[in-house]
């Protein structure tokens, strides 16, 4: 791929929020390029934006209009322009259903005007033209893949009309002028600098204030954010690797809810969301989402860094330091916000008022009702948590409600199917979760042999279930702590049995032995092939010598393919950023009695293998996990307690605690897989991470002792 190499570059809008972050990253990163920038200082530009390139010798400003036809053709020509990166419009979506002229003004006509420009001169070998993603319109709510950009244009109000209008214009030009053109689709963009008219800054300067969050409708609206500057860095990609003619998508596929947006914001300062937000009147029209493919991109090497919740803490505290960075802009801050370039708005309006009546009103509505004797203080306060759980008949899952009960947390079972997505969704809309617990995997009954001959519903569980409650919650802004397992790690040569080197959370799968195994580590793909292949061989089986050759071939095959096309669960998980991923290993509980428990597993055993493991104490671990998800804790995490035991130490101390009596006889490896169906994983996982967030962890051995077997001593101490 040919890399495009500029000279003199002109950025239209530089003084903007987004053209600021391009054109200081490009100054600072190429001295050699000559940046001129061009921006008529409109209300949402500030020159401060630019402060970091002002002294730089390959800096210049201008302030100007893309409107004028003289000053354009000039610039072009003494600059010796060869590339322009158009940035220049009118953005805010509120303000084009005020005063939708200016909008067709600046963003069609100054966009006209600059194309014809480029025509007389000449000169121009790049022409990026920035757009929106919102000219495709609203997304399907259920669509779960993004607008690509070969999509329609179905704008939906007058400010993407207008930037659709000046793409068509910029096609036009291209195809009937040669004119190199290089179109981008963004979704939003937050980060320092930004104008407060705009959602995320809005909300920081009204949360500072101790003032009201103004929500549009009911919030549950779905936008995708990317951080300033790696939006900035996507831009210079394109500026050196787009091709011509190409459109290209700045997007992520991480979306969150307006209201999620606000209660993010609303924990960082430490507000009570149920008195800051206020719901208000919604737009004339208000796109329920807008969601981009950003695989063409991502083909040019370019790829989203700044997770949300680093992204949001910077802008936070760029705006607490400079709280006064865009002078008076209390009428941005009103729910719909009227700024100056509308006609016939009053200057000396006064808008602090009218953003306080908000704060006045907020107040009316979480007083107690006029007609109620009941008290403010006596009033039943409204639970901190609720918990939706699936796997109610499960172990883990009948254990997580007994410690809810215990804590006086509420919940409840989900009654929908994990496949089933608008039954999950009834779930949460009756339930209204603050936080949804997913330990209902298919782990075996009462092993995981059965999940070698039940491999439909293993699979439609495990894998299926498991991701597709995990995007329902995300697109319901809920954080899902899923139950997974650590049977997918078994000992090599990196991590050999006894070195007390644990697999850590980063480490790739390496054991596949069991079906239960492979259908936490696999996606849904998988199940189809294997079901199919299953059937051939077995046809096969029954057929003449030459069939059993091409049997031998299939197997052979399949083998492969299984290594082609695995793509494990946590890793589709892990683009999840609303999903904890808690790795178990061979549970154990004090009830004795249950037969899941690893414990009665092998007292029951006449032989036993011995051979060290880590291992999850579920009374120790379960309620972590709760405090877990009110920690809010993200990503993956090894679920064990630290070190490993054998399975000879443990019945060692089942022999002291339990039954003196106790005998029992140690075979191998090999001897055992003679009289199992699927292979057991044995391994030790690395529970540091886990252990620097709950210092008070115990080792496994220790909690053995405290949480097993003295509670259940039958032999007295001596």
């Amino acid at each position: 791929m040919a890399t495009y190499e500029p000279k003199n570059i002109l950025i239209t809008g530089a003084a903007g929020f987004i053209a600021s972050h391009v054109a200081n990253r490009l100054v600072r990163s190429y001295p050699h390029y000559k940046i001129v920038v061009l921006d008529k200082l409109d209300y949402c530009s500030n020159l401060k934006n630019l402060n970091p390139s002002r002294p730089s010798p390959n800096f210049k400003f201008v302030k100007g209009d893309i409107a004028s036809a003289d000053l354009v053709n000039y610039l072009l020509i003494t600059e010796s322009i060869d590339t322009i990166m158009h940035f220049a419009a009118q953005t805010h979506v509120d303000n084009s259903f005020g005063n939708s002229f200016e909008f067709t003004k600046n963003n069609i006509y100054g966009t006209h005007v600059l194309l014809e420009a480029c025509k007389v001169t000449g000169q121009i070998r790049r022409f990026i033209h920035v757009s929106t993603d919102e000219v495709y319109g609203e997304t399907d709510e259920d669509a779960v893949v993004g607008n690509h950009e070969a999509s329609q244009l179905l704008p939906t109000n007058p400010y993407s009309a207008t930037k659709a209008g000046a793409e068509m214009l910029a096609m036009a030009y291209g195809r009937s002028y040669g004119l190199p053109v290089i179109t981008t689709r963004g979704n939003n963009v937050y980060g320092p600098n930004q104008f407060p008219e705009k959602l995320i800054p809005k909300f920081i300067l009204l949360a500072m204030r101790g003032l009201p969050l103004p929500i549009h409708g009911d919030g549950s609206n779905v936008r995708s954010y990317l951080y300033c500057e790696d939006v900035a860095e996507a831009f210079e990609v394109i500026l050196h690797k787009g091709e011509v003619g190409h459109v290209y998508n700045i997007g992520t596929v991480k979306e969150r809810r307006v209201i999620d947006v606000a209660k993010d914001i609303c924990k960082l300062f430490g507000l009570d969301t149920e008195k800051v937000i206020r719901f208000v009147e919604n737009r004339p029209f208000n796109d329920q989402r807008y969601f981009l493919d950003d695989q063409k991109l991502k083909r040019l090497g370019w790829a989203e860094r700044t997770p949300w919740e680093e992204g949001l803490k910077k802008t936070i505290e760029w705006y607490t330091t400079n709280p006064d960075y865009w002078g008076d802009v209390t009428g941005a801050l009103l729910p719909h916000p009227r700024m100056l370039m509308t006609p016939g708005v009053d200057e000396r309006h006064n808008w602090t008022e009218e953003i306080k009546s908000l704060s006045s009103a907020v107040e009316a509505t979480t007083t107690a009702p006029a007609t109620s004797t009941q008290s403010t203080a006596d009033a039943p306060q409204k639970p901190p948590y609720k918990f939706l759980i699936y796997g109610r008949t499960g172990w883990i899952g009948g254990l997580l409600g007994k410690i809810c009960d215990k804590q006086g947390i509420p919940y409840e079972y989900g009654k929908g199917r994990l496949e089933e997505r608008s039954q999950l969704l009834e779930d949460i809309r009756n339930v209204k979760p603050t936080h949804v617990f997913n330990a209902a995997g298919v782990t075996g009954r009462p092993n995981v042999d059965w999940c070698e001959t039940h491999k439909q519903d293993t699979i439609r569980t495990n894998v299926v279930g498991t991701l597709n409650l995990a995007d329902v919650c995300r697109e319901q802004g809920l954080l899902m702590i899923n139950y997974a397992t650590g049977c997918i790690f078994e000992y090599d040569a990196k991590h050999p049995e006894g070195s007390g080197i644990g697999f850590k959370e980063e480490d790739t799968p390496n054991f596949t032995g069991s079906f239960y195994s492979k259908t936490k580590a696999m996606v849904s793909s998988l199940l189809f092939f294997l079901l199919s292949i299953d059937f051939l061989l077995l046809l096969s089986a029954s057929l003449s010598l030459i069939i059993s050759v091409l049997l031998l071939l299939n197997i052979a095959w399949r083998l492969i393919s299984v290594m082609l096309i695995m793509v494990q669960v946590e890793e589709l998980l892990r683009d999840y950023d609303n999903v904890c991923t808690l790795r178990v290993r061979m549970p154990i509980s004090s009830d004795l009695s249950n037969p899941r428990n690893f414990i009665t597993k092998i007292a029951r055993y006449d032989k036993v293998v011995n051979i060290p493991n880590s291992m999850t104490i579920l009374d120790e671990l379960l309620p972590i996990s709760i405090e877990m998800a009110k920690r809010d804790c993200r990503g993956i995490w090894n679920f064990t307690n630290p070190g490993v035991v054998s399975h000879n130490e443990i019945l060692e101390m089942y022999k002291k605690y339990i039954s003196p009596e106790f005998k029992w006889t140690n075979f191998t490896l090999e001897e055992q897989a003679k009289v199992i169906v699927a292979p057991r994983s044995n391994n030790e996982l690395d529970a540091s991470k886990l252990k620097a967030e709950f210092p008070e962890l115990l080792s496994i051995k220790d909690s053995l002792i405290k949480y097993v077997f003295e509670p259940n001593r039958k032999v007295p101490a001596n």
